[in-house]
């Protein structure tokens, strides 16, 4: 936003309010100057932190961005913290199908919404974040032979990246090289589905291999978000409907799997440039995820001594990053983004003013189910079949 021109004489004398005062508390941010003034802020500000704290006292100098969604923070409030569920797993006769898309209105998501199967795959990224609270990334963990495939497969989707590097264009964002990797992982996604499937599991490749081929970003838009991102976890979740993925293998999944899939995923944005598909620009809690926040607050947990507030110490980041992922995504975030962080991520900056992790993991976990899981732009793009169905008829 451009700042406002000089003031002529005329303006001056209508701006007059007091920028220091030692027996009135200053409660706003002047939009002439910037200052500090006594009148109010204006009542239409960011989304504020559900259920955890008062918001704290940063406001952004500038006009709210023209995309900002509806402040439904009531109703994230009044939602209860979503539970852990155990998922249950499929029994003969299989009857796997190409999964399709059902949701169209608001209406499709709240019956979606009140059905059994929207209530397990929440508890299912419930579980996967309580199988890491309190836990580094580095920490042991049982990895079977399953997961060390699929974080075999994943580094191979990272070195293809390397082998076909972007072409020089115009376009800052896009670039078309990206079009040509997503093919490749599509040719050969089936393959790498047989690998870790055993026989009578095999057929199972018409309904998983659209979600594994939709967690990568989508190559038409050359675009990667919260809804690809989704798409990643509902493949892990039909992988535990089938058993291939059991509840001891849930730490691994997300210290060895996600974080692979995590760094994959940057290293796309980075190389290829995908655009933020369906961002809320910097009124969003990040451009692309919103799963390594929920895994990373539940690491930190009963932490001794790194709180919320630690995400703006850069020695912690410096250090840390690597161990704990809601670090990383914090490190990541400045490294790419200018300027002061309570500007480009005042979302994230409104958090780390919230007394503990414990707080802001139920906070992400009510957000998600409300901020991604009922929102029509993104679960119009979701796939339904047999593992994960959806009546709506």
């Amino acid at each position: 936003m451009e700042p406002p021109p000089p003031q002529s004489p005329r303006d001056e004398h209508p701006h007059t309010h007091s920028h220091s005062s030692t027996s009135i508390p200053t409660t706003g941010t002047c939009c002439k100057c910037g200052g500090a003034t006594t009148h109010a802020p204006p009542s239409q500000s960011p989304t504020s932190w559900p259920d955890l704290s008062s918001p704290p006292a940063y406001r952004p100098i500038r006009a709210p961005a023209l995309n900002l969604p509806p402040n439904n923070t009531q109703a994230i409030i009044l939602t209860p913290v979503p539970q852990s569920q155990e998922v249950p797993t499929i029994t003969p006769p299989f009857h796997f199908q190409i999964p399709s898309k059902k949701i169209t209105s608001p209406d499709d998501i709240r019956k979606f919404h009140d059905s059994p199967t929207s209530k397990n795959f929440l508890g299912f990224i419930v579980a996967l974040s309580e199988s890491i609270r309190g836990r580094k990334i580095s920490d042991p963990c049982h990895e079977s032979a399953t997961v060390s495939n699929i974080v075999s497969i994943i580094e191979n989707l990272s070195l293809w990246v390397d082998q076909i590097p972007p072409v020089q264009q115009s376009s800052r964002y896009g670039n078309i090289s990206y079009r040509t990797w997503h093919e490749r992982v599509t040719e050969n996604a089936e393959s790498f589905m047989l690998q870790f499937l055993p026989e009578d599991l095999k057929p199972s490749t018409i309904e998983i291999v659209p979600y594994f081929t939709d967690s990568f970003g989508n190559s038409s838009r050359i675009d990667y978000g919260t809804g690809h991102e989704t798409n990643f976890a509902a493949w892990l979740y039909c992988l535990a409907r089938m058993g291939i993925i059991k509840e001891e293998d849930y730490q691994a999944v997300v210290t060895r799997v996600f974080v692979k899939y995590l760094d994959l995923m940057r290293k796309l944005q980075l190389v290829y440039c995908l655009e933020p598909a369906g961002s809320h620009g910097v009124w969003g809690l990040d451009d692309y995820h919103f799963l390594p926040f929920i895994f990373g607050s539940s690491q930190l947990i009963d932490h001794k001594y790194m709180k919320p507030k630690s995400i703006h110490n850069e020695d912690i980041l410096d250090n840390f990053s690597s161990e704990y992922m809601y670090l990383s995504c914090i490190g990541f975030i400045k490294k790419v983004k200018k300027g002061p962080f309570a500007e480009h991520s005042p979302l994230l900056d409104d958090i780390s003013a919230v007394p503990n992790w414990k707080k802001v993991n139920s906070g992400m976990l009510k957000m998600y189910k409300a901020e991604v899981l009922e929102k029509v732009p993104i679960m119009q793009h979701f796939l339904f079949g047999w593992l994960i169905k959806c009546v709506i008829n």
